[in-house]
């Protein structure tokens, strides 16, 4: 007779309607709030727990996204203020050539005319304050030619074997503005 009842008993249970999420595809939004159903509970207590775990991960990428941002901006910012004078300094350029075309033929022991005291100060000055704007010239002679750095004007039968290919005269020097090339050497390279 115990077979018996426990046949009865597992015959209502296969027959009571069963929610599950087959049934309903809203199951996860509806909770049984009923006193005594522990599994709706603990569904919501994992629904929750995802929840939690989803907005967590979005902050944390919000948070991640802007420190990108700032660091982002800041080294732009950075970038702005080191060139920033490049205009300037590219037009005062041409000044400064001069200034070495005339000290050089000045400063020849057969020049007709000696290089001036006051020329040589003011071309000291120019060259200080471009200097102290980060400018820096490049020495080109003797150099291996380089197209990172120099602009090849002509090619012309190097004197010595050993200047292949390395710059024999320079027509204008190469500057650097904080690292930054704002003007390569105008060079004559050797064949």
């Amino acid at each position: 007779m115990d077979q018996d009842k426990e046949m009865e008993i597992k015959a209502e249970t296969l027959e009571a309607p069963v929610d599950n999420e087959m049934n309903n595809p809203n199951a996860e939004e509806q909770v049984d709030a009923t006193p005594g159903n522990e599994y709706s509970i603990e569904e919501q207590y994992a629904r929750l727990q995802r929840d939690y775990a989803e907005l967590q991960d979005k902050y944390i990428r919000t948070i991640a996204e802007f420190d990108n941002f700032r660091r982002r901006t800041l080294k732009e910012r950075l970038e702005l203020m080191n060139t920033a004078a490049r205009d300037t300094i590219q037009a005062l350029l041409p000044a400064l050539d001069d200034f070495d075309r005339v000290k050089t033929a000045g400063e020849l022991p057969n020049s007709p005319e000696p290089f001036g005291e006051g020329i040589k100060l003011v071309y000291h000055k120019l060259y200080n304050i471009l200097h102290a704007q980060g400018l820096e010239s490049m020495e080109s002679n003797g150099q291996p030619f380089d197209a990172e750095f120099h602009e090849a004007i002509t090619e012309i039968p190097a004197p010595a074997e050993d200047l292949k290919g390395k710059v024999i005269d320079t027509l204008e020097k190469g500057y650097k503005l904080k690292d930054k090339m704002i003007r390569y050497a105008k060079v004559v390279v050797g064949k």
